[in-house]
């Protein structure tokens, strides 16, 4: 057996998974919790050092369970941008700053004002999720922080460094959230002198590992601490969504790889043509495969605001979170007489605005907690749908969609996200891809296959298909267009919200 470790660091926990290459079988898994600080009005952070922690109490057990075997490489997907500010030595010398946090609203709208060329690799302009805005943040509201950060890198780099002792940067992550040249491989030094970030460049990894690349053998103490057998190689990873398109085989144009989670992620790849797609992120030129851009749609709240209702505001154990579910299961999308906007943390795609915030639209004293709850689910499938529908409607080809993540443990979900989007949909049968995504990149750094394409063909993750359910579909079609209608008008409205509150916030890091 050729066994493979694949961890995948997400908002909610690390996940382990050892795979036996050779048969494509996963041998032994595990999970382990941290938690997240939400602050407000649209801050989130967590410590770096709970991510160790949660590594360190994951995978002895994760091993242990598969038999002890040698492993042979490790891969390392991770949620982003979430962002670490260390010494030199890797050590944290502030929280981390979740890809979800927003608090750099103000600079990521400074980077549609600057005319540069690598920008248009991104759709224009940086998000405020992205670690460049982030940086800008930190640069001109904590100055003095700023100043002492020797080092300004991802979850994915700051956990690489612990394994290796290395610094390497991904050149998936660099290209996607770093505004990284990647076809000629350079930072963007100019760039970041326009965004008032000039020192950006050298307080980043300065070497970028290609995917499935060797980023160095595993520090002999760490793999001691994990309780891994061999002598494993540490392979070059990336973010835990777009990883996922190697665990689906979704990395040939006209395929889409959907994530639904606490946020939801629509990627998918289109030819180097130089075409311009408005409202996503990208298309990224050699993101992630060769010769092609890598477009990034997306919402920035999804499966969150569904958890957000049921634990806290209606406070409800697992037994009650079953019973309001099949009571909303019962009511049809557009008999509540509700509508609601999913915007709690903003929007990714396609208005690119991290101002809007979320809205119940014709609530009445009749209206219960099912109906609340449906209106709810059925926003966050109309916005999936409206990412899909705008995406084709540029010319992007959407041809096959592969669904995972932890929407597949929400059937109401997952059904009102099929029907709205009105396409056949295939389900993978592992709600991680992002693992398997890991497992494909260590084959390649081992030399089993020649390339990323050809190892996710052999390696793709089963998957059954499920057809929508077109009656319910025209409903949401005809919901979908109140929706955009209401984002229209109440897009004024909510920059004043969320500035209001913004404007009096207490400032801390």
């Amino acid at each position: 057996m050729v066994a493979v470790l694949s961890l995948d660091f997400g908002t909610g926990g690390a996940r382990a998974a050892i795979f036996d290459t050779q048969t494509n079988h996963i041998v032994a898994r595990g999970e382990a919790p941290y938690k997240t600080q939400h602050l407000p009005p649209n801050r989130a952070e967590q410590n770096p050092e709970d991510w160790m922690t949660a590594l360190v109490s994951l995978v002895p057990d994760v091993v242990a369970k598969a038999g002890s075997p040698d492993i042979a490489a490790v891969c390392v997907a991770t949620f982003a941008s979430t962002v670490v500010l260390c010494d030199r030595s890797g050590k944290p010398i502030a929280p981390a700053v979740l890809w979800m946090d927003a608090r750099a609203a103000d600079e990521a709208a400074f980077t549609e004002t600057v005319d540069h060329p690598i920008l248009a690799d991104s759709g224009g302009s940086d998000a405020v999720e992205w670690l460049v805005p982030k940086a800008m943040w930190f640069a001109r509201r904590k100055p003095d922080l700023w100043a002492r950060t020797e080092v300004i890198c991802e979850a994915l780099d700051f956990v690489n460094h612990r394994l290796t002792g290395v610094w390497a940067g991904s050149l998936m992550n660099a290209t996607c959230k770093w505004n990284y040249d990647s076809r000629n491989r350079k930072f963007c030094e100019d760039l970041y002198a326009l965004f008032g970030v000039p020192d950006l460049g050298a307080k980043l990894p300065q070497r970028i590992v290609d995917i499935g690349d060797v980023v160095a053998p595993m520090l002999p103490e760490m793999a001691c601490t994990l309780g891994i057998p061999g002598n494993p190689v540490v392979v070059q990873g990336g973010i835990d969504a777009h990883m996922g398109t190697f665990g689906a085989d979704a990395v040939t144009p006209g395929s889409m790889l959907f994530i639904g989670g606490t946020s939801n992620v629509h990627l998918t790849q289109v030819p180097d043509d130089g075409r311009n797609i408005r409202g996503v992120w990208g298309p990224y030129p050699n993101a992630l495969t060769p010769g092609l851009r890598m477009i990034e749609g997306g919402q920035v709240s999804a499966g969150s605001i569904l958890q957000w209702l049921s634990n806290t505001i209606f406070g409800l154990d697992d037994a009650g979170f079953r019973s309001l579910c099949a009571a909303a299961d019962a009511i049809e999308p557009d008999s509540t007489g509700l509508l609601a906007l999913d915007y709690w943390m903003g929007n990714r795609t396609p208005y690119r605005d991290a101002r809007l915030r979320g809205a119940f639209l014709g609530l009445s004293l009749s209206h219960d907690r099912a109906s609340i709850y449906r209106a709810a689910v059925t926003a966050v499938a109309l916005g999936a749908a409206n990412v899909v529908f705008d995406l084709e409607k540029q010319g992007v080809a959407i041809d096959r969609i592969i669904m995972s993540g932890g929407i597949m443990k929400n059937r109401l979900w997952l059904e009102a996200t099929i029907d709205a989007i009105g396409k056949p949909v295939e389900l993978a049968l592992d709600d991680n891809l992002s693992l398997h995504g890991g497992a494909v990149a260590c084959t390649v750094a081992l030399g089993l296959f020649p390339d990323l394409t050809t190892a996710a063909h052999a390696l793709r993750a089963p998957v059954v298909k499920r057809t929508p359910d077109f009656n319910r579909h025209r409903q949401y079609l005809a919901m979908l267009a109140d929706y955009r209608e209401a984002t229209d008008v109440l897009t004024p409205v909510f920059h004043r919200l969320s500035g209001n509150v913004e404007s009096t916030r207490t400032e801390r890091v």
